[in-house]
């Protein structure tokens, strides 16, 4: 769960660092064209980790499920056991 969360968090940073670019741009820290390039690679990494995040969270889920059914439960090799 811990690669979620952190994954989580640093999609939130990548996106506060993009809407930190306009005051950056009229500080003259940086140019339009340096801040448009640096926009769409936080975007592209926002979206790849909150992805990771998304996917890390639904397997550990599914993992945390898996554990919880009993291991009599089910159907095995010779049939559905009830």
């Amino acid at each position: 769960m811990r690669t979620s969360k952190i994954s989580g968090v640093l999609a939130a940073l990548a996106c506060a660092v993009c809407c930190a670019l306009p005051p950056l741009i009229a500080a003259g820290v940086l140019t339009a064209a340096g801040a448009a390039l640096l926009q769409q690679a936080l975007l592209a990494g926002a979206a790849g980790l909150a992805a990771v995040a998304l996917g890390a969270w639904w397997l550990h889920r599914r993992r945390a499920a898996q554990r919880a059914v009993p291991a009599g439960c089910g159907c095995g090799a010779d049939g559905c056991a009830g």
